[in-house]
């Protein structure tokens, strides 16, 4: 057996259904996005999880929650999973992003926010500290954000900053499942557990 990572992105929020970017700020869950955490703990349950750790955000913590009562675990936080800084982004929807800052907008970049080469650090530490922790045959499952954990797992691939963006997105409470062999780690799956609906999320590729 290898160590495996589960990459569980959070339920819906009010700001996801609004196109609003959601950055460091802290959204509940909605109604949605709290039975989307209930359908995906149910089915990640079955995987037996031997260690949960989310972002310090709600709605990834919440999320998490979700599957931590069922199989009886704890829930760690870490605040290096946090999803991308948008500075003053944050709270404003790509039709407002776009009118103020048209340049930036086309780049995903904004000028005071979090570059994604930093981002892509720090989760990509948080995951190889977590999984440092587990055994050989041990399940870490990760609730995050949609940028952070597609740009964690590029850097824990070792996809060079050039081919991140050949990497999709991830559906609210879907998830992509990472196994450690003998030449690194790979991806088994990506964006599982969703439904033909589109991809609300912070990341450009929406």
């Amino acid at each position: 057996m290898s160590r495996r990572i589960v990459c569980l992105r959070h339920g819906q929020t009010l700001w996801n259904v609004e196109h609003r970017f959601q950055g460091h700020t802290d959204i509940a869950l909605d109604e949605t996005g709290q039975a989307q955490a209930v359908r995906a703990a149910s089915l990640l349950a079955s995987l037996k999880p031997t260690l949960i750790v989310s972002s310090d955000l709600s709605r990834a913590h919440d999320t998490a929650l979700a599957l931590a009562r069922i199989v009886k675990l704890d829930v760690a936080v870490d605040k290096d999973l946090r999803e991308r800084g948008g500075g003053a982004w944050e709270g404003l929807t790509r039709e407002e992003i776009r009118a103020r800052w048209p340049e930036e907008y086309i780049a995903w970049e904004a000028p005071d926010g979090e570059p994604v080469t930093e981002v892509a650090a720090r989760v990509v530490a948080a995951m190889r500290r977590w999984a440092a922790q587990l055994d050989d045959d041990g399940l870490l499952v990760i609730a995050s954000h949609g940028a952070a954990l597609r740009l964690g797992i590029c850097e824990l691939l070792g996809l060079p900053e050039e081919l991140w963006h050949t990497l999709g997105g991830l559906g609210n409470c879907s998830w992509s499942v990472l196994e450690e062999g003998r030449k690194g780690w790979r991806l088994l799956e990506h964006n599982a557990g969703t439904l033909p609906e589109p991809v609300n999320s912070d990341d450009i590729e929406t």
